[in-house]
């Protein structure tokens, strides 16, 4: 009896992160497309005055340990989104097959259908924001090496 009481909690539980995490899903998704952008006009710029150091500040006040904390604050959200888009994406599908699985056993198979359309729907645009994310994640940490670097050499 205890066990039903406990088992329905953590049920009702879990089912109360489904819109919380759909959201966080959007909004990952549009992080990753704003990122996006940003990296395209970066990208345009580089070419447009290569060897120069666009992001990093070029005076001499900036330590060394100061401009990899730049550095990294750079890519901090980057590498969060990378990371988190996945887990968000499992989440995402783990939560409605709770109702699925309970839609098959009683015989109502097109509310499983609609619950788990959302669930590969959501993981889907997770994984695709942890794809873009990394992909630009890996780019700028080698640009903003190289700018580390040439301002290093000209100390």
């Amino acid at each position: 009896m205890q066990t039903n009481a406990i088992e329905s909690v953590l049920f009702d539980v879990s089912q109360s992160f489904q819109w919380p995490i759909m959201v966080l899903v959007l909004l990952v998704f549009g992080y990753s497309l704003m990122k996006l952008g940003a990296f395209l006009v970066e990208g345009v710029n580089r070419l447009r005055y290569p060897n120069q150091v666009l992001v990093l500040p070029g005076d001499e006040t900036y330590s060394l340990e100061s401009l990899e904390l730049i550095v990294l604050r750079e890519l901090e959200g980057l590498r969060l989104c990378s990371r988190i888009a996945p887990m968000l994406g499992l989440v995402a599908t783990m939560i409605p097959l709770g109702p699925a699985l309970i839609a098959i056993s009683s015989g109502h198979s097109g509310s499983t259908a609609n619950n788990l359309g959302a669930a590969f729907a959501a993981v889907i645009v997770a994984l695709v924001a942890a794809s873009i994310t990394f992909a630009i994640h890996t780019v700028r940490r080698r640009w903003l090496l190289q700018e580390l670097n040439q301002l290093l050499g000209s100390r």
